[in-house]
């Protein structure tokens, strides 16, 4: 196994996290990392912030609703997340009928069978065909036509059947609100799929390690939400077209193994927001946050804490002041000079984009 120092500063220079890389755009951080988690909105703007260059909220809003260059959606492992929009189809087509099927029973507890289902993608098209773009109350609404109860969890499990079957996706917000649009009306098709079937799954597998490596197949399953067995394949799919090599017991893509510099002489310090790729995408964490320190960015319930690494390792947590013109850091060690400087450096930007005018 290569040593935690320099395993760790390869993976976060894949992510934009080290060795002073960032990207110039919205698009292009998307396109570098593939896919930033956005289960919550706001974490995933502050996701692309961290890896880009001057980057705005505006920027990220232009990308997503002008350009439509990025598109959030539900992807891996079931969750919200922004991928490049023509990477949209392929990689809902190879992933979601695993999907559907591990929330198969709760969609037996919540009373909504095959038949009501289809009714509902059927009603969500119609309306959105008429009316859309429309918020997640404006669609409940809709479905209550179909005896839908508005309160609980079943309007937002038909929305996401709908966006599972490519009936839907995440359109421009609303005075801050998520809408839904029809997915061809938002990303006019362009043909066939990218990529299908056994070669889908070895070009995902590919965009994992080249922004996730070194890493492991069993990293690749618990970042995708795949078994181990389709892992394995795409491994080897991969491995016979001379795609990747070996590092250590990890994994590369071939050509991109090369040894960092030593140390750096300036500290990379970013801030990540919360439930950060960075901090996800692997199957273990001792990389990424000492072990001794774990708890404080994980400390229950599914919260993964806003983490300040240095590096590509985490020394800190953060949180958002009153009214997001202060952050408050909370260092899990003394840190040196140079690093606290940096940090301030970090939290001015982040003020800065989330209160552009103040």
């Amino acid at each position: 196994m290569p040593d935690h120092d320099r395993l760790r500063r390869l993976r976060a220079h894949a992510q934009a996290l080290a060795g002073g890389v960032r990207e110039a755009s919205a698009e292009a951080v998307v396109r570098r990392v593939f896919a930033i988690q956005a289960q919550d909105a706001m974490a995933a703007d502050l996701g692309i912030r961290v890896r880009g260059r001057d980057i705005t909220a505006h920027a990220i809003r232009t990308a997503y609703e002008e350009e439509r260059s990025i598109v959030r959606n539900w992807y891996m492992r079931g969750t919200l997340h922004a991928i490049p929009s023509n990477d949209a189809r392929w990689v809902l087509q190879l992933l979601a009928s695993r999907i559907l099927a591990a929330t198969h029973r709760r969609y037996q507890q919540l009373g909504l069978d095959d038949g009501l289902r289809q009714r509902s993608d059927h009603l969500i098209r119609r309306a959105l065909a008429a009316h859309g773009p429309l918020t997640r109350a404006e669609l409940t609404e809709h479905l209550t036509i179909l005896g839908i109860p508005p309160d609980g969890q079943a309007p937002f499990h038909l929305i996401r059947h709908a966006a599972l079957t490519g009936v839907l996706c995440h359109g421009p917000q609303r005075v801050g609100e998520t809408t839904y649009v029809l997915l061809n009306d938002w990303l006019p098709t362009t043909g066939r799929f990218r990529w299908e079937n056994d070669a889908a799954l070895a070009e995902l597998a590919r965009r994992y390690l080249a922004a996730h490596a070194p890493a492991s197949l069993e990293d690749f399953a618990a970042w995708s939400g795949l078994p181990v067995t389709w892992a394995r394949t795409a491994w080897k799919m991969l491995a016979e077209s001379g795609a990747i090599t070996e590092y250590g017991v990890l994994t590369m893509l071939a050509g991109r193994v090369k040894e960092l510099a030593g140390s750096p002489d300036t500290p990379d310090v970013r801030m990540l927001p919360a439930y950060d790729n960075y901090l996800v995408g692997y199957r273990t964490r001792e990389v990424s946050v000492p072990s001794l320190h774990q708890t404080r960015v994980w400390p229950g319930g599914g919260l993964i804490r806003p983490t300040v690494i240095t590096d590509g390792l985490a020394i800190a947590t953060w949180t958002r002041g009153s009214g997001s013109r202060s952050i408050e850091v909370d260092a899990f060690e003394p840190v040196p000079p140079q690093v606290e400087q940096a940090i301030d450096m970090e939290k001015e930007a982040v003020v800065g984009f989330l209160r552009p005018t103040a």
